[in-house]
């Protein structure tokens, strides 16, 4: 070895080779040891610990959470409507009721104690959340029943719902003067009903059996007029096969009818609701074994209960209880809650007057 090559060797044992690798030190290894041992601590030198998926149990919950909410939406919705306040303000917070399908298995419930206005009559009432005129009046798939197939029973369907508005929600029948659209739907070969019709419309003082409100909506326009144009109407049709393969479709249907009284008195701002539900069965009959025309029903039978439109001798007209003359508050009437639709008729034979078949509201 040269004497440059010692000296080399000597100067690099000193110094150290440029990238060569060093011990740590005592200090070192110590320090790096300690962080070891202490939890939480950074990691340590030339550790390395792979990360471990976190189980995302939240979502689990919340999805549990969500799916209850809407089952309980889904079988309870008027009572979670409840719960949010959709029956505040007599129900016109709330959102619309679904189409009535099948009778309901309780009462509508009870509102806040709010008094109907001319700008919102239906005020504090279950009515509220009804559907306006036809809308409210649901009617059903259609089956071929009897002699009718499936566009028959449509049809027939469709002009019952037909009659139901010409009796009771056009506004010229509203203000007393002849249901030709009603009569026109009934079968001209039904001679008590064309008998009943001549007596009940004409100029005389009608009776018990020829009270016209029995299948018509009327008011007399001097005495009170309707509230706006809207009618609340709550309702269904079902249908099934009547006598010799006819299509019997009954319908049962509610009306609510806010009006005020005619002339200077109305500005005062009062406002009555007269409730009326209607039961009418209509036979669509087989031409071949029944005399009838060609679009027209047969009436099987017809009755109301009637609210606050009068409970005096018939007039041919309703009557509310406009002020203080209060025909309703007598002992005589029954005392009903008029929305409460989950009972059924106590008649169904149609031969009682409206006077008849008055009763008292519980609620309005």
């Amino acid at each position: 070895m040269s004497d440059e090559e010692w000296e080399r060797f000597l100067r690099e044992s000193v110094t150290g080779v440029p990238g060569a690798p060093t011990e740590p030190s005592a200090r070192a290894r110590e320090v790096e040891r300690r962080q070891r041992e202490r939890p939480g601590e950074p990691e340590g030198w030339r550790t390395y610990t792979p990360a471990r998926p976190r189980r995302r149990t939240g979502w689990y919950v919340t999805g549990l959470v969500v799916v209850v909410a809407l089952l309980v939406v889904t079988l309870f919705p008027q009572q979670v409507l409840g719960w949010f306040g959709g029956g505040d303000d007599g129900g016109q917070a709330g959102a619309p009721l679904a189409a009535e399908s099948e009778r309901p298995r309780e009462a509508p419930g009870t509102e806040r104690d709010l008094r109907p206005t001319l700008a919102e009559p239906f005020r504090g009432s279950p009515a509220a959340r009804w559907a306006d005129g036809a809308a409210g009046i649901t009617v059903p798939p259609a089956e071929a029943t009897g002699w009718m197939d499936t566009a028959q029973v449509e049809r027939a369907l469709r002009r019952s719902r037909d009659f139901l508005v010409a009796a009771g929600l056009d506004s010229r029948v509203l203000r007393g003067e002849r249901p030709t659209k009603a009569i026109a739907l009934l079968n001209p070969h039904q001679e008590d009903v064309q008998e009943y019709l001549r007596t009940a419309l004409s100029s005389k003082a009608p009776s018990g059996r020829t009270d016209p409100l029995l299948l018509f909506s009327r008011f007399r326009p001097e005495q009170s007029r309707l509230v706006g144009d809207v009618v609340k109407t709550r309702g269904r049709l079902t249908y099934r096969e009547g006598r010799k393969g006819a299509v019997e479709v009954t319908a049962d249907v509610t009306f609510v009818y806010p009006v005020t009284p005619a002339g200077d008195a109305g500005r005062d701002g009062e406002v009555v609701r007269t409730i009326v539900r209607r039961q009418v069965v209509m036979s669509w009959d087989d031409p071949a074994r029944i005399i009838t025309e060609p679009g027209t029903l047969t009436l099987v039978s017809y009755t109301l209960d009637l609210t606050n439109g009068g409970c005096s001798a018939p007039t041919g007209y309703f009557v509310p209880p406009f002020g203080t003359d209060d025909e309703q508050a007598t002992d005589k009437a029954r005392r009903v809650d008029p929305y409460d639709r989950s009972k059924p008729f106590e008649t169904s034979d149609g031969t009682k007057a409206a006077g008849g078949n008055c009763a008292t509201a519980t609620r309005s």
